[in-house]
């Protein structure tokens, strides 16, 4: 290739292959740690919905093979197991997220570096290098869209997560930043994801977390015995945001994807979710939580809850309306406002134990829920924060209000790591008896002392 600036894809190549784990902040090495441990946590808790069994099973009618399902007895090919524990670790929408990326890295991340690392006989710290540098680079690829990947009609983790994914299993598979180049480029032509999942009693969103870790094992290894692809990823008439983008250039900003690369560090301001809905949700549960509580209110008290939200949510969390009002499984719940809200003052909580048909069911939900309105929220400071607000009518006439500014996990409430090691072993106790969800916990927080990956994802299926 002639002498030019590089591609984008070649400087991604470049850093990811240089990475060392020595190199990485410690606090961003410790804070992967707890991201790893909170992601097999969602999985373990996942493992045991209706969602999770069917995938499952339809995977393994393709054929078994020799790697494990996290909290299942399943043993599939590696790039079937891959799929599957990302469906898992997406499939509650309790995994993390970044803000700034529009994604939920470690979604797809999580499980490529753990079936890549155990296939490639890696160490722990090489498996976590490989983690930060594919959750770093998809963060900054997210970022670059500006939010325009949704607005256009399209999955960011979908998207997003065919780069993040090939970026982490070629650092584990070896490749050299040519072959990494390469890779990139092949996992382009299977970059997809949709938001059917939003106006529809759909699992897909799930499906669109596993697909990208499991095909960029494929471009990786395509790339590593010299299979050509294209070079310009990112940028130039068919690159990606030209591609997805509605508002292609102009709405871009490629400019972040490498800028400070490896100096500033975004996997810093990644948050962990403690309640299992989407993120637009929380200020909105929260806000309600603390009112109800706070004035000891009944559902017969609520005349009506007014919420608002940044305008971003509206198409996510508000809309369709009618669709929205009443789901009837965790999918659909996780995505309505309208339940959220009505679910949270009525059981005075929202945990996992409301994503079943016991709640969807619930008259009372189902009749407050009718009852939630809502309007874009003037005081967002979206995309900073997931922020949000409510106003309750009561029956006697008073009008109560609540907000939430910053999120927990973010800069101005950080989560203790005590706080994500008792949500892992919450989620884990779903399926495991407290003792070994401890054993596993343990292992996972210094996972990079250990030169036997293969033997701590071993002991991630159904005992």
């Amino acid at each position: 290739m002639p002498d030019s600036q590089p591609t984008i894809a070649e400087l991604l190549a470049e850093f990811v292959v240089g990475l060392a784990y020595e190199s990485i902040p410690a606090a961003v090495r410790e804070r992967a740690k707890l991201h790893l441990l909170d992601s097999v946590g969602v999985a373990f808790a996942s493992s045991g919905f209706e969602f999770a069994r069917k995938a499952c099973a339809g995977l393994a009618a393709l054929g078994t093979g020799e790697y494990g399902v996290i909290g299942m007895p399943a043993k599939l090919p590696l790039r079937d197991a891959v799929l599957m524990n990302g469906m898992l670790v997406h499939g509650l929408e309790f995994d993390d997220a970044a803000i700034r990326g529009r994604i939920h890295p470690s979604a797809f991340c999580v499980p490529c570096a753990l079936g890549a690392g155990t296939f490639a006989k890696a160490r722990g710290k090489d498996m976590l290098t490989a983690y930060v540098a594919g959750v770093e680079c998809a963060i900054r690829i997210g970022m670059a869209a500006r939010g325009g990947f949704s607005r256009a009609g399209f999955n960011a983790v979908g998207i997003v997560g065919a780069f993040g994914s090939v970026l982490t299993a070629g650092k584990l598979l070896g490749l050299d930043p040519e072959q990494l180049t390469m890779a990139q480029g092949i996992a382009y032509s299977a970059a997809a994801g949709n938001r059917a999942f939003a106006v529809d009693d759909s699992w897909t969103k799930r499906f669109e977390a596993g697909w990208p870790a499991a095909s960029a094992i494929t471009a990786a290894m395509l790339a590593r015995q010299g299979f050509v692809g294209p070079r310009t990823t990112y940028e130039g008439k068919f690159g990606v945001y030209n591609t997805y983008l509605t508002e292609p250039a102009a709405a871009s900003d490629l400019g972040a994807i490498t800028s400070r690369l490896g100096k500033s560090w975004e996997f810093e301001r990644i948050v962990i979710k403690l309640l299992p809905s989407c993120f637009f949700n929380h200020a909105v549960i929260n806000a309600t939580l603390a009112l109800v509580t706070r004035h000891d209110l009944a559902a017969r008290d609520i005349r009506s809850i007014r919420v608002v939200l940044p305008e971003a949510a509206i198409e996510t969390v508000c809309e369709p309306r009618a669709i929205k009002l009443a789901p009837h499984d965790p999918a659909a719940a996780q995505f309505s406002v309208y339940f959220s809200a009505a679910c949270a003052a009525v059981r005075r909580r929202f945990t996992l134990q409301e994503m079943d048909a016991d709640a969807f069911d619930d008259a009372e939900i189902r009749a407050l829920a009718a009852r939630v309105e809502y309007a874009i929220d003037p005081q967002s400071n979206f995309p900073a924060h997931y922020s949000g607000g409510v106003e309750i009518s009561t029956a006697d006439g008073r009008l109560l209000a609540a907000r939430e500014d910053a999120n927990a996990g973010s800069a101005e409430k950080p989560l203790p790591a005590s706080a994500i090691e008792e949500k892992f072993l919450a989620n884990a106790q779903r399926v495991m008896p407290l003792q070994r969800a401890r054993g596993i916990r343990d292992l996972l927080l210094k996972i990079d002392s250990s030169d036997d990956l293969g033997g701590i994802t071993a002991r991630l299926g159904a005992a």
